[in-house]
């Protein structure tokens, strides 16, 4: 597809999603969001793709909303519109994705990255909801998702004061997984993809749903879905191959099934 806001392509086994309106930092809008989740359910239902890389630019993954969009919105238009809800559909998709993100983060720049499975930082990124300073709350998970992320303490500083984090201070927090040098981020999150792309399949999956479910359920819950998961795994090839190419000393060739 042709697409007006997001660029898109392969390398190999991993679909790369890039956030491209730069003129105003990638601010989301409902074009945006929708071509995005739209490139992202097609790479979902290709057998070919194992992981997918949403991408911005050095400057910013994303600054937030797209606030000349929604200035004079009547609440009613916001309810119809129901511009954020396209981010939930992220979280329905089979294939890991994994967030890259240089510059800002802010606002649904922010929740669109922790809506991702991980996130690896440049060095130079920044990560906040500063929503409260535009007399709203975040509106597409931030209050929920950072909460869960990075606890309720420094959630509420972020939310209540509009405080960002830098990248380092984000790890630490446990919203980032990798940090890396302002000119590595975007080598070193497609090298974290294609090491996911190398892994099961199917395998993948039951890992991000039992992770999932650990934010979502009480710990027997969780803990009974991880053993389900468990057990279901050992019905398919790719825990056969893994387990004989570990006693042959070799690299499992995954295939999915």
């Amino acid at each position: 597809m042709a697409y007006e806001t997001i660029q898109v392509e392969r390398d190999g086994a991993v679909g790369v999603v890039t956030l491209d309106r730069p003129k105003v930092l990638n601010a989301l809008n409902p074009q945006l969001l929708t071509e995005l989740v739209d490139a992202l359910e097609d790479f979902d239902r290709d057998p070919e793709m194992r992981c997918i890389a949403l991408l911005g630019s050095d400057r910013a993954f994303a600054a937030g909303a797209d606030i000349g969009s929604m200035a004079d919105a009547s609440p009613i238009q916001m309810l119809r519109e129901n511009t954020f809800a396209r981010i939930e559909r992220i979280r329905e998709l089979t294939t890991p994705v994994v967030a890259g993100v240089s510059g800002f983060a802010l606002g649904g720049g922010c929740e669109l990255a922790m809506a991702c499975d991980l996130i690896v930082a440049s060095e130079a990124a920044t990560f906040g909801q500063p929503e409260i300073n535009l007399g709203i709350i975040p509106g597409a998970g931030g209050t929920q998702r950072l909460t869960r992320a990075v606890g309720k303490a420094l959630a509420m500083d972020m939310v209540l004061t509009g405080r960002s984090l830098t990248a380092t201070e984000a790890r630490d927090a446990g919203l980032v997984a990798r940090v890396t040098a302002p000119e590595a981020w975007r080598d070193e999150t497609l090298a974290v993809c294609r090491t996911i792309a190398g892994k099961s399949p199917i395998a993948l999956q039951a890992a991000r749903e039992s992770i999932n479910a650990a934010f979502e359920t009480t710990l027997r819950a969780g803990i009974e879905q991880e053993r389900r998961a468990f057990h279901v795994l050992f019905a398919s090839e790719d825990q056969k191959e893994g387990m004989r190419a570990f006693l042959d000393k070799r690299t499992p060739a995954f295939t999915g099934s």
